[in-house]
């Protein structure tokens, strides 16, 4: 029960990665809001935790809607421990140069200006009492980026640069802040990362990831909860790369 008594919230938490990541930190004893943007999925997936998981609606990249998930978590749980920043989106595979300007704009409001809205709703709570951890989930993609998936890669490259610059300036305060890289799993994301999810498709990405096998949900829950557990006291500003070998 490496996380009893901490209030976690994780933003894109009903499914994939963020799925994964509840699971571990409701198992490991922390109390935790599924933060999506689908309400159906956040409802039915925090049902089937019992009693330890809520959910919550809300639109990353939208202050307003940030602002009311903190407020809600505050009023759950009375504290927030732990934020997640999970929820994600990309472009598919396009020439830099046609990828629109909705596109763009989405993958950055949604991958970057979530990460700054979140801070500033969660951060003062955690200076006031004295400590808390953040994890944003990057990716492979801001290691080691790969072509035609530019404004994708080089959103994950802000987060990974955005962590490491709040870990240095939250750290005299308690707060620690780390990222992890997952390559790409089995999760709603994986057929616009690959263009087209073919068996053959699938043979060629794998055949980049030494380990042989996609990133699961496991994998990220187990990350997440050594990164958010005090295990993890003196880790702070680290991009763990969570991906069989893939940026070696």
């Amino acid at each position: 029960m490496r996380l009893e008594g901490k209030a976690a919230i994780v933003t894109g938490g009903a499914s994939g990665f963020g799925a994964g990541i509840v699971s571990k930190f409701v198992a490991e004893g922390a109390r935790v809001m599924v933060a999506d943007i689908n309400a159906d999925a956040a409802a039915e997936f925090a049902a089937s935790t019992g009693d330890a998981a809520i959910a919550h609606t809300v639109d990353v990249s939208d202050s307003i809607s940030v602002e009311a998930m903190a407020d809600a978590a505050l009023t759950a749980f009375g504290k927030v421990d732990i934020l997640v920043n999970n929820a994600g989106v990309t472009h598919l595979p396009t020439p830099l140069e046609e990828v629109t300007e909705e596109e763009f704009d989405r993958v950055l409001a949604v991958n970057a200006k979530s990460v700054y809205l979140t801070a500033r709703s969660i951060v003062p709570g955690m200076k006031q009492r004295g400590g808390g951890a953040i994890l944003n989930v990057a990716s492979t993609a801001g290691v080691s980026p790969r072509p035609n998936l530019n404004w994708y890669n080089a959103s994950k490259g802000w987060m990974i640069t955005a962590s490491k610059t709040m870990a240095v300036e939250l750290a005299p305060h308690g707060i620690r802040v780390n990222a992890i890289c997952p390559v790409a799993g089995e999760t709603p994301l994986l057929k616009s990362f690959l263009g087209e999810d073919t068996p053959e498709m699938r043979a060629k990405f794998l055949s980049t990831i030494p380990i042989g096998r996609f990133s699961t949900p496991e994998d990220m829950g187990n990350a997440a909860c050594y990164l958010c557990s005090d295990e993890a006291s003196m880790v702070t500003g680290v991009a763990m790369e969570v991906d069989g070998g893939r940026c070696i």
